[in-house]
């Protein structure tokens, strides 16, 4: 069974061309079902949906209590989805229903993540897509997954390469990076993109800093996440190494120089930096503890079994 799971905001001049679209694929499709989670919209997004639905029984709708951005709305469509295969895609036209069979064929190759590209992308050149290159460069080189288009929504993917991802925050651009944790493997093929008909983005220029946070977390959860202390004990290390080296200058310096301790900040920045030793330190045990409280109390491992040959499953 294939789900489309569309998040959709304050999109209803979109909807009534996006329903089309969608019946038109589902109509050539097998036990298809769209399902379309309204992310707390202001306008009668979600009445649109509603009767959609009571008119379609392929189509399910959701209706979140406040607006929690698109990766909460992605979370709710993977929570209930059936499918063996789910596809995400926008609701605002610029991603086109004719394109997931392009996904699918590239899944039937032995792929558990294909990823949409928009090779010809219809958006302003220089708010949109010079960011979005910057940033699917930056993503490429930290996650060690190569994509040209971390940022379009239209990817499909096998329902057991999202079977523990649980998505937090902006981080909904980054599940191909969490299914790569889980085994899967990637692709991308170029998908066709058109500009947007009615209404506006919901992004803008800030998104750039968003996403360069946002790295630094999948960086630190891909390195660091069942061994904190490495991080928080090198950084504790590195200011205990400072500390020394500055002590060591102070006191050449009131030795060989007659500058008196008094007459320097070295000694008071030499403290700072032992002090600063101290908390990281401790700070990485506490990680450290959290981390183990997590794996313990999700019944978690921190290894992945691919196969087993002649053994029980494990309990």
């Amino acid at each position: 069974m294939l789900s489309i799971i569309i998040p959709v905001f304050n999109e209803s001049e979109n909807l009534p061309a996006l329903f089309a679209a969608l019946e038109k694929f589902a109509d050539n499709a097998q036990q298809t079902e769209i399902i379309l989670i309204d992310d707390g919209s202001s306008d009668n997004t979600f009445d649109l949906l509603r009767k959609q639905a009571e008119a379609d029984a392929r189509f399910k709708a959701i209706r979140l209590a406040i607006n929690r951005g698109q990766t909460a709305a992605i979370q709710a469509g993977i929570d209930y989805a059936r499918g063996d295969i789910l596809v995400f895609m926008d609701g605002d036209l610029q991603n086109d229903p004719a394109d997931i069979p392009l996904l699918i064929a590239r899944l039937e190759q032995g792929y558990d993540v294909v990823s949409g590209w928009r090779k010809n992308r219809k958006d302003n050149p220089i708010k949109r897509n010079l960011p979005s290159h910057i940033a699917n460069a930056l993503i490429s080189r930290v996650s060690g997954v190569h994509l040209h288009d971390y940022g379009c929504t239209l990817k499909a993917y096998r329902a057991t390469a999202l079977k523990d991802v649980r998505l937090y925050g902006e981080m909904h651009r980054f599940i191909p990076i969490y299914a790569t944790w889980q085994g899967a493997k990637v692709s991308e093929v170029p998908v066709s993109h058109h500009a947007r008909k009615h209404g506006s983005s919901k992004y803008g220029l800030e998104r750039v800093f968003k996403v360069l946070l946002d790295i630094l977390v999948v960086k630190f959860l891909s390195r660091y996440l069942s061994k904190p202390i490495y991080i928080f004990g090198g950084c504790g290390l590195a200011s205990f190494f400072l500390a020394l080296v500055t002590l060591v200058w102070a006191l050449v310096l009131k030795f060989h120089a007659s500058v008196s301790l008094i007459q320097t900040p070295l000694p008071m920045f030499a403290g700072i930096c032992f002090l600063l030793g101290c908390i990281c330190i401790l700070m990485g045990l506490l990680a450290e503890i959290m981390s183990r409280t997590y794996f313990e109390s999700q019944h978690r491992r921190d290894y992945l079994v691919a196969e087993t040959v002649n053994l029980p499953e494990r309990r």
